[in-house]
C-alpha cells in the first residue's frame, strides 16, 4: 500500500511541475496572453498608419491639389507668377 501511495504521489507531483513550471504551464500562457495583447496594439496602430498613408496616396493619385501642396511645402516650389516671400523672425536676445 505504501508504495501505491508513493508512486502516487510521485504522478500527483510530476503533474503539478508540468501545470507550474513546464510547457503549457500557466506562467507560459499568461506570457503569452501578454504577448498577443501587446501584437494587437501593434496591429491596430499600425493598421491605421497604413490606413492614413492609404488615404494620401489615393488623394495623390487623383488630386493636382495635393501634388501641388507637397511641391510648395517639401520643395518649396512656386507657379508661374507667383512671387515667394519668406519671412523671418528676428530672434530675442
Amino acid at each position: 500500500m505504501k508504495w501505491i501511495i508513493a508512486i502516487l504521489v510521485i504522478l500527483l507531483l510530476s503533474l503539478q511541475y508540468k501545470l507550474w513550471v513546464g510547457q503549457g504551464s500557466f506562467a507560459e500562457v499568461s506570457r503569452l496572453q501578454q504577448a498577443i495583447e501587446k501584437q494587437r496594439t501593434t496591429n491596430a496602430r499600425l493598421r491605421g498608419r497604413n490606413a492614413a498613408l492609404d488615404a494620401e496616396v489615393q488623394d495623390l493619385k487623383k488630386g493636382v491639389e495635393a501634388v501641388e501642396e507637397r511641391a510648395r511645402s517639401e520643395l518649396g516650389m512656386i507657379k508661374k507668377d507667383e512671387t515667394f516671400f519668406q519671412i523671418i523672425d528676428e530672434q530675442q536676445e
